[in-house]
């Protein structure tokens, strides 16, 4: 059920919430399919009886309808895939969260000096030094990760598990200590990839063009942040492989600040 807290500027919506919201606050005509829909917006007191959508979701809906910067955060943990992100518009911002096994997000005004910070929260980011292994960098492929994870689900997490996943990387991939043992720990300790994007229209309104840049962030509890370098962000469908280069590198928290920041465009940018 769709709901709202006027007093936060917060609600929460599915997206045949909003593709009607659009309709209704466009004077559209009710799609076909959607009564259910439109009885559960009135019922939350979000649309009148008489169809009138709320003023109090004007700014989302105008915000969601033009973005001026559209920021996707995909965390992928044991619970499945899950997207959050930011919708930067002229006037307001806002955040969307969405909770494991629920069909509405929560979508809530974000003070525009407190953006970044908004990000951070998205994706957990707490306190931590890049870990100091002996090696600047982790190189090897996504057939030598796949290998490793199949490995680790094929039985428990304890036990003989940083062997049984060492063993299959060893065999899917060309990695030396202490690179070797350092992956299969990695992959075992992983709790969530973060895959961060951002989006916007180019200066050039004679040729229009989207500019995009994100990164890849692996966090892996105790044994801290690192960058997933390679494959670099943004990935499209199709272009990685068994074969395709992954390279990660250890990263503290106040290098990923930065990293936030820097997915909003500057004044060059735009």
């Amino acid at each position: 059920m769709p709901s709202y807290d006027s007093a936060r500027s917060r609600f929460r919506l599915a997206q045949d919430h909003l593709t009607l919201l659009s309709h209704m606050a466009g004077g559209a005509p009710l799609p076909a399919g959607y009564s259910t829909t439109a009885a559960e917006l009135q019922l939350s007191g979000l649309v009148s009886e008489a169809g009138e959508v709320s003023l109090q979701l004007t700014p989302l809906l105008k915000t969601l309808a033009a973005p001026v910067v559209a920021i996707s955060a995909e965390v992928i943990g044991q619970q499945g895939t899950l997207h959050h992100g930011l919708a930067v518009g002229e006037t307001y911002v806002f955040s969307h969260e969405s909770w494991p096994g629920q069909r509405e997000v929560e979508y809530a005004q974000v003070e525009p000096k407190l953006l970044v910070w908004s990000l951070a929260l998205l994706v957990n980011l707490r306190q931590a030094d890049a870990l100091d292994v002996g090696v600047p960098y982790i190189r090897t492929t996504i057939g030598a990760m796949d290998a490793g994870l199949t490995a680790l689900a094929s039985g428990p997490t304890d036990g003989d598990a940083p062997e049984r996943v060492q063993r299959a990387l060893a065999e899917a991939g060309n990695l030396a200590e202490p690179a070797l043992s350092l992956l299969s720990h990695l992959l075992i300790e992983l709790r969530a990839h973060w895959r961060l994007t951002s989006a916007w229209h180019g200066p050039d309104d004679e040729q229009p063009t989207v500019a995009v840049r994100g990164f890849g962030i692996w966090d892996c509890g105790p044994l801290g942040y690192w960058h997933r370098e390679s494959p670099s962000e943004p990935v499209h469908e199709g272009e990685v492989g068994p074969d395709s280069p992954l390279v990660l590198r250890p990263i503290g928290s106040k290098r990923l600040w930065v990293m936030l920041a820097d997915l909003l465009p500057g004044e060059d940018d735009r």
